[in-house]
């Protein structure tokens, strides 16, 4: 059977195996970095530590919180009222330096690099073709908006499930790239939302390219030296010879600087009134391109619960920086796993989230 592995091209499941199930664990979880190579993010020099609420933690969390929070595996949860933290809660020894794997939430700062690299001057636009960078799309329509509005067209399949599938050998296999640019365009570009983690990587690798530069140094430079971020952060490599990031997934950083993005959208691209990003992009990534797809922007998921405009960095495991801007206020949960999806945008935790922290400010004010 291994042997057949090695000839069929398949041999990235068995490094699966070892980093999943000879761990105990019978998918990705959030402390799997260890088993990669990764790019370290150096913390900023001049950090920027969120001050303390003047009612930090006077608040316990809800019994409906507290039970969401055990049962779910949550190792942090976090609430900023007001630019400052409210409330914060670690378990199972994690803590505010911890570093865990955001997943899908590293969609969002592909996304951020994207809007960065626009305003740097290396990338026209959101309708700059992805075809100038790589010529095996020539001939395609495919934009660099399409990658981060999931509108591509392409042949990815999105099954977590199947050891065969595409997206599990870009989480285990080594030259990313080359899987990546194994994939076809098989529908017509920017007509509809379709969830495909081959859109960010590409897109990551697009922005590599425009900007000359890895995607941890650009980041560093772009917004973890600029905004203050406190610890260091991983960003797992395809291997130790390709040294391609993970751009779908995969940043391991902690709760406080990873809230750090949320409040950056918050001001629209503002960051203590430096500009880093075009507060007009930033602006169309918070909002749907497609009106039948009103749960996605532009690297962002979008919700209406309790009729507030919320955009949402999201992870597999539930992992979520959630920004309700007309009230100044960001949620974060990281956690080992998530609730059963109730529609096909969220799964009830998320609703949990949001309402038990408004419950909490409604009952301290």
């Amino acid at each position: 059977m291994i042997l057949l592995l090695y000839i069929t091209d398949y041999e990235y499941i068995l490094k699966g195996v070892r980093v999943v199930y000879f761990t105990g664990h019978t998918t990705a979880f959030i402390d799997d970095h260890v088993y990669f190579e990764n790019d370290t993010i150096a913390p900023s020099n001049t950090p920027q530590p969120w001050p303390l609420h003047k009612n930090y933690n006077s608040m316990s969390a809800s019994a409906t919180l507290t039970e969401t929070n055990e049962t779910l595996g949550t190792v942090a949860f976090l609430i900023i009222k007001n630019d400052s933290i409210w409330y914060e809660n670690y378990a199972e020894g994690y803590s505010n330096t911890s570093q865990t794997n955001s997943f899908s939430m590293a969609k969002s700062v592909v996304s951020a690099l994207l809007g960065k690299a626009i305003m740097d001057g290396h990338i026209k636009g959101l309708d700059h073709p992805v075809s100038s960078f790589y010529p095996q799309y020539e001939g395609s329509s495919m934009t660099v908006g399409d990658l981060s509005s999931m509108a591509s067209g392409l042949d990815w399949d999105e099954s977590y499930k199947s050891p065969f599938s595409v997206t599990a050998r870009a989480y285990y296999d080594d030259d990313l790239a080359s899987t990546i640019l194994n994939q076809k365009v098989v529908e017509t570009p920017g007509q509809e939302f379709k969830y495909l983690s081959g859109n960010t990587e590409l897109l990551g690798m697009v922005i590599q390219q425009a900007t000359g530069q890895k995607l941890s140094k650009y980041l560093k430079q772009s917004f973890w030296d600029p905004m203050g971020f406190e610890q260091p952060a991983l960003w797992q490599l395809d291997d130790d010879e390709h040294q391609l990031a993970k751009a779908y997934c995969c940043i391991a950083s902690n709760a406080r600087d990873f809230a750090r993005f949320g409040k950056l959208y918050s001001n629209y691209g503002s960051w203590k009134g430096k500009r880093l990003i075009d507060s007009s992009f930033v602006a169309t990534s918070i909002t749907n391109r497609f009106e039948e797809s009103p749960e996605y922007g532009y690297g962002f998921w979008l919700s209406d619960h309790l009729g507030k405009d919320i955009f949402v960095m999201r992870g597999i495991l539930a992992q979520y920086v959630i920004s309700i801007p007309e009230d100044d206020l960001i949620i974060v949960r990281l956690g080992h796993q998530r609730g059963a999806f109730i529609n096909r945008d969220f799964t009830e935790d998320f609703y949990t989230y949001v309402e038990e922290a408004y419950e909490m400010l409604k009952k301290k004010s």
